[in-house]
């Protein structure tokens, strides 16, 4: 447990050392719960929130409250999303003795942090208090939740939930606390006086973390760039960048922000995109879609999020009916191609490359502008190719012949561990590469014994080989 800060004189930092006094008190009852007990309450909060009629509620309110995203995407996070993330977690062992290693005769206890200061976005606010509180009551831990102002109302009801739920299973209500009325007063001061940081959200709040003085485990930006290669089903390929790019409305920093099509294939898949609902924008509707979606050099908060019929309007032209998405040609990256970047809209920027070398360096090119370390995807049947792209970028997920935004941070049909918290390693300014979840949040004790036999230094000649010796001299 980190040393306790000093506390400002200040309302809002008064107002957070009470609440962190609570969450410690919390905490502390159920530092030394059992595994099954941890596992009962998690399964308990999940149930809360993530049953049908109340899953529809939730779901329905997030958009109305934020008017970001849909329906759809917000009832599949809260019904689906928390489900799986129980699933996987469920079995680990988090409690106690957690590995034994005979060969070098160690042992490996894990231990609870204390506090965990965790943030939610306004695109992701129905899922991400639920997954970021079970992760930390996985570990022993307790957590307040410092929502975004647009979402505020969505995580009070979310943490009431599971608050209720932990009361009726006999653990303190206080292992979730909300934050109802923030501010970036009162996220400060979580981020300063709690024990460690599960920040997801924007750059400044990410940044915000790190320099609270309190370890945190940030997240970086989203740019996600897919490229379809001469292999791959065509069809298949067209199908999934259509549901990652429009799930949600393209709330997920993981929406495909651009898709490279090599030379073979390129005029057949961009006809099978249009086919799935894209619109191929003009170079004077580009302009207007670029006015639209960028103040200043800023993501329009106003765009973000939303139906591709209300964007367009926004940018003062019409769309055919049945258009669900943006295509946007462009030939170069950085600050003077903004359609190479994030986006939070259902746009992609669409990109040619004679073969997957060059679609490489473009990707890389992309993603040195914004998103480099978070993810990159390929559709290909080919085993070299795919390899290829996930040795030459710089990037910690290779998502393959899957919906991009589904599909990085963990589903049922992939290994990876399900989460919201993505971690972009040095690339993006990360600590991690990880898909975080509650072994992030505990602290390891290793236990070290003695060998049976002590290891003996090799000779030098074994250590070094011949050829160095003799020509380093």
């Amino acid at each position: 447990m980190a040393l306790a800060p000093q506390i400002a004189d200040t309302p809002e930092a008064k107002e957070i050392a009470d609440l962190i006094a609570r969450s410690r008190a919390a905490q502390a009852q159920i530092a030394d719960a059992t595994q099954e007990q941890v596992d009962r309450w998690i399964k308990g909060m999940v149930w809360a929130v993530a049953k049908e009629s109340t899953a529809e509620m939730i779901a329905q309110h997030t958009v109305d409250e934020t008017q970001l995203g849909n329906y759809d995407g917000k009832y599949l996070k809260i019904f689906r999303k928390t489900r799986a993330t129980l699933m996987d977690i469920i079995d680990d062992k988090s409690v106690g003795v957690i590995e034994e290693d005979p060969v070098r005769n160690l042992i490996k206890i894990v231990k609870p942090i204390g506090v965990i200061g965790a943030l939610s976005p306004s695109t992701n606010p129905e899922a991400t208090p639920v997954i970021k509180a079970i992760s930390a009551v996985k570990g022993r831990n307790s957590i307040i939740i410092c929502p975004h102002p647009r979402a505020k109302i969505t995580n009070k009801i979310i943490c009431d939930l599971m608050r209720d739920a932990l009361v009726k299973m006999g653990a303190p209500a206080d292992l979730v606390i909300p934050i109802e009325i923030p501010s970036v007063e009162k996220t400060n001061e979580v981020m300063r006086q709690c024990d460690r940081i599960l920040a997801t959200g924007g750059t400044p709040m990410v940044k915000a973390a790190y320099s609270s003085g309190t370890p945190a485990l940030g997240v970086g930006v989203g740019n996600a760039v897919i490229t379809v290669d001469e292999t791959a089903d065509l069809d298949d390929a067209a199908e999934k960048i259509r549901i990652s790019k429009t799930l949600d409305l393209a709330a997920s920093c993981s929406s495909d922000n651009a898709v490279i099509l090599l030379d073979a294939i390129y005029d057949e898949m961009l006809e099978k995109l249009v086919h799935q609902g894209g619109y191929v924008v003009s170079e004077d509707e580009k302009a207007k879609l670029q006015g639209v979606i960028w103040n200043n050099g800023l993501i329009n908060a106003n765009a973000v999020a939303q139906p591709a019929e209300k964007i367009a309007g926004m940018a003062g032209f019409g769309l055919p009916e049945g258009k669900i998405f943006f295509i946007v040609p462009e030939t170069g990256a950085g600050a003077d191609y903004p359609f190479s970047g994030e986006k939070m809209t259902v746009t992609m920027a669409l990109y040619r490359a004679k073969d997957i070398d060059e679609a490489i360096a473009l990707t890389n090119e992309i993603q040195a502008y914004q998103g480099q370390g978070h993810s990159c995807g390929i559709y290909s049947r080919s085993d070299e190719n795919i390899l290829k792209l996930a040795m030459g970028t710089k990037t910690s997920r290779v998502m393959v012949n899957q919906p991009q935004s589904a599909s990085n941070s963990g589903n049922l049909w992939n290994g990876m561990r399900q989460t919201f918290s993505l971690g972009c390693g040095s690339w993006g300014g990360n600590a991690t590469n990880n898909n975080i979840t509650w072994a992030d949040l505990v602290n390891v004790t290793w236990v070290s014994k003695p060998l049976a036999k002590t290891k003996e230094l090799p000779s030098d000649e074994a250590l070094f080989g011949k050829d160095i010796i003799e020509l380093i001299g």
